[in-house]
């Protein structure tokens, strides 16, 4: 509170705009450039200068946000001085108003903007590039004598900050907010960013252990080992981070999908994982999902018994998902759509425009549509060709008959199934139809006009939907039960046996992933034991890099002890800080509900 003052309540500011989630990253380095007086001051001439009704009343409702700020910090000004606090007191009279000249007046500017914007109703508010838009400030501040001890104090006391409960969802507490946080990266002609304040919020991050801000980083083909090992060793806390991004796998994948590279190289994640541009993007990046195992089920049931061969059935299972794609593009309302009208002047336009940034203010205003249960549909596939058609154990019948079953009796068709080849064993009779699924899906996706100046990007995650959505999926081929979970995101359905890490890295890297660019991880849970000495911390570090020489996107690992994780179910109250990986964001075991929790437990421990 000393640092960064109070949190506010939540004010009834709803005529500021519909309260959305967002998933947008502002363009913080302009307006701590210009500060809020300025800006302020450009909204006005703007208006002056315009004749459109409309476009008058929208900047009109951005000067109404960004007065509702000012006042806000006239206030919080006067109960620092109140309290003493004389650091904040002073600060508040240049920031956020005019532009910060302190490293401690950028770290406090940031944290006005995002609080302001969480208060009015965008909650998913990520941090980007942050290393990149304050190192000026770190940079300045070292040159003036300011000791790094400093430095990392006022950095350690704005993490701290940043750490609150959102209470978003029901059964999701504490850490899906949204503050994700970018590390490094390469230029244009592939030099490293990385830089001494991308290092200090890497130790920032290992000394606090804390959920907030979720780290990612930004590597590629040149990443120096010693970075993965930093990396794993925040790993090794426990904390689910650092998401690894392959910047050598997803700067051409976006600009195959039509975004300028100067853009494309500054890319950033939103609050999960999915690739977005900070600053001029209003990219809605988690519109939708493809429901793969429900679409693949569907498709037996209709087609299985007519089908002379797998082929036959596959064009099947491809028209399918192209007219589910069909069907997920035209399922749009405006309800889909609203974002508060300050987020509008935090992005690149909207203010030149005088137009909110999901209409025609913002740069790219594009879609994503996430990929959920890859694996649980490959296995199911992989399964009924293995069984029905190649070595004709089952029949078509007897398969379908065991799924409007549910299995219940069916015992012996059930482990046929499951004992098949599955997605994760560098086994191409899996992996080659995990392929197929992919290129129809991205095919029928990617590109597609919006309808709003925008296109579709097709992706691996699943958010919450690994949960949600397979709760009504029927039962699957692949012997899972009905509404049972799938695998979170892009990574092996749960419970499968694979030969290991390995194994699952190469069957995870085989498709062309700069094809299915919205993003989606592949998660792994590591036995803590692994992590337990240096040779285990530089075998893992290695084993990341290996994965982004295969040309993977993003990996995310969790250090997890599943007795352990057992106990806390049992007797929470021994452990109050135990945190695991949930999907794009670390949370707080004991504060999840029980269906997330059990997800967890029952992913593969890997031991080596």
């Amino acid at each position: 509170i000393e640092y960064f003052g109070f949190h506010f309540g939540k004010n009834e500011v709803q005529r500021h705009g519909k309260n959305d989630s967002g998933n947008v990253t502002p363009n913080y380095a302009r307006m701590m450039e210009k500060g809020f007086a300025r800006v302020r001051r450009e909204i006005v001439d703007r208006i002056n200068a315009e004749t459109d009704a409309q476009k008058i009343d929208f900047g009109k409702r951005m000067l109404e946000s960004l007065d509702y700020c000012i006042e806000q910090c006239e206030r919080q000004q006067k109960m620092a001085a109140k309290m003493g606090y004389l650091r904040l007191t002073d600060a508040l009279t240049r920031v956020p108003n005019g532009t910060p000249e302190t490293f401690y007046e950028a770290c406090l500017f940031v944290h006005l903007c995002i609080y302001f914007l969480r208060s009015l109703g965008a909650i998913h508010v990520g941090l980007g590039r942050f290393d990149q838009y304050m190192y000026p400030y770190f940079e300045r501040d070292l040159k003036r004598g300011v000791r790094e001890e400093e430095l990392f104090e006022t950095l350690e006391a704005f993490f701290i900050s940043l750490n609150y409960d959102a209470d978003l969802y029901q059964g999701i507490q504490q850490g899906d907010n949204g503050q994700s946080m970018v590390l490094g990266g390469f230029d244009k002609n592939g030099n490293s960013v990385y830089n001494q304040l991308s290092q200090m919020c890497m130790q920032a991050s290992l000394e606090l252990n804390l959920i907030d801000p979720k780290i990612n980083l930004r590597v590629g083909k040149n990443t120096p080992d010693e970075l993965y090992v930093l990396g794993t060793q925040l790993t090794k806390q426990g904390l689910g981070f650092p998401q690894y991004c392959n910047d050598d796998v997803v700067i051409p994948g976006l600009i195959a999908l039509g975004y300028d590279p100067d853009d494309a190289q500054n890319y950033t994640v939103a609050a999960c994982w999915e690739y977005i541009i900070p600053g001029c993007g209003a990219d809605v990046p988690n519109i939708r999902t493809m429901d793969f195992p429900r679409i693949v089920a569907e498709t037996m049931h209709a087609h299985l018994a007519e089908s002379a061969d797998f082929d036959a059935l596959m064009i099947h299972v491809e028209g399918a998902i192209s007219d589910e794609c069909d069907r997920l593009v035209s399922s749009l309302t405006e309800d889909d759509f609203g974002m508060p009208d300050l987020l509008s002047v935090f992005i690149d336009g909207c203010i030149e425009k005088l137009q909110a940034m999901h209409k025609g203010g913002a740069k790219y205003f594009n879609f994503g549509c996430h990929g959920a249960g890859i694996a649980n549909a490959t296995d199911a596939l992989a399964a009924v060709k293995k069984t029905v058609f190649d070595d004709k154990a089952l029949t078509a019948e007897c398969v379908l008959d065991a799924m409007t079953r549910n299995f219940e009796g069916c015992e012996e068709t059930r482990n046929l199934l499951r004992e098949a080849p599955k997605m994760g064993n560098n086994d191409d009779y899996a992996d080659d139809i995990a392929c197929r699924l992919m290129a129809c899906f991205s095919e029928n996706m990617n590109g597609r006009d919006n309808g709003r100046g925008g296109i579709w990007r097709a992706g691996t995650g699943s958010a919450m939907d690994y949960v949600r959505v397979a709760e009504k999926c029927p039962a699957t081929a692949d012997g899972r039960l009905a509404g049972d979970v799938y695998s979170s995101s892009f990574s092996p359905s749960v419970e499968v046996k694979t030969t290991g890490l390995l194994s699952v890295l190469q069957s995870f890297t085989k498709f062309d992933m700069t094809k299915i660019i919205n993003g989606g991880p592949l998660t792994l849970e590591v036995h803590d034991t692994v992590l337990r000495n240096d040779v285990g911390i530089q075998k893992t570090a290695m084993l990341v890099k290996t994965f982004v020489h295969l040309g993977g996107h993003q990996l995310q690992l969790n250090s997890i002890n599943r007795e352990r994780l057992l106990d806390a179910q049992k007797h929470p109250e021994n452990h109050p800080n135990l945190i695991v990986r949930v999907w794009g964001w670390s949370g707080y075991f004991n504060e999840l509900d029980v269906k997330y929790q059990n997800h967890i437990i029952r992913r593969t421990e890997y031991l080596n």
